[in-house]
């Protein structure tokens, strides 16, 4: 089979599976991913809590879960990433940058977040994952619709066209309500962060707590007209 052709056909199966999931519980969806991708399936966790991981671990026990170890982490992350490891049937991949960030300090002048957060982004979260997705034929996010109005039409099943997988969003339909609720039916967990006023978690330096009322993005990159760090493009 041709390149071209298998990546005509790998699209054509995504746009089936996301009619056929649209309105699947995720467990459903990401059974159907573990069946059709096998070992060549793995899970994208930023930690913030412990939801897509214990859903992906029902379905396909032991799945890969990548972790950007950026080296901008808060502390608790980490800790709640080791957590995640020990809780849950599953094997974390923890994958870092090229350059640590002393080299990266070094190489492009300390603070690179404060002053282009788009190439420090690029650099230790979007070339990590486009190298650590490799062997992989298809991804999970826990990416959701009501998030941003950046994710608003975010598809169950799609075709990531920049890195040639199939794209799977299993609670893309789900409200912060529904997701509360699977966290308390199954004893899950949050990062502790999230206590704090933390409600989408990211590198520290670029990540704030929000007051009640703001958009629950309104944390991440505060001051840039930036919301997305390019994962989910």
């Amino acid at each position: 089979m041709s390149v071209i052709y298998a990546t005509a056909a790998t699209r054509e199966l995504a746009e089936a599976a996301d009619r056929r999931f649209a309105h699947a519980h995720p467990l459903e969806t990401l059974a159907w991913a573990g069946k059709t991708f096998g070992s060549r399936l793995v899970v994208a966790s930023s930690m913030a809590d412990e939801v897509v991981s214990h859903l992906a671990s029902q379905a396909v026990p032991g799945v890969d879960v990548v972790f950007l170890d950026t080296g901008y982490h808060f502390p608790e992350t980490i800790e709640f990433r080791h957590q995640v490891q020990r809780r849950l049937d599953v094997t974390i991949i923890d994958v870092t940058p090229e350059l640590t960030v002393p080299e990266q300090d070094a190489a492009y002048g300390p603070r690179l977040h404060g002053r282009d957060p788009d190439a420090c982004c690029a650099m230790r979260k979007v070339e990590p994952l486009h190298r650590a997705l490799d062997p992989y034929d298809a991804w999970v996010s826990g990416v959701r619709r009501e998030e941003s109005t950046s994710r608003s039409h975010t598809a169950v099943v799609a075709w990531d066209a920049a890195r040639g997988k199939v794209k799977i969003n299993p609670i893309a339909a789900w409200t912060q309500e529904q997701v509360d609720d699977y966290v308390a039916t199954h004893g899950l967990r949050y990062n502790p962060l999230r206590q704090l006023g933390f409600t989408s978690i990211g590198c520290a330096p670029c990540t704030r707590a929000v007051a009640p009322g703001e958009d629950p993005r309104a944390g991440r990159w505060a001051g840039f007209a930036k919301t997305e760090c390019g994962l989910h493009r």
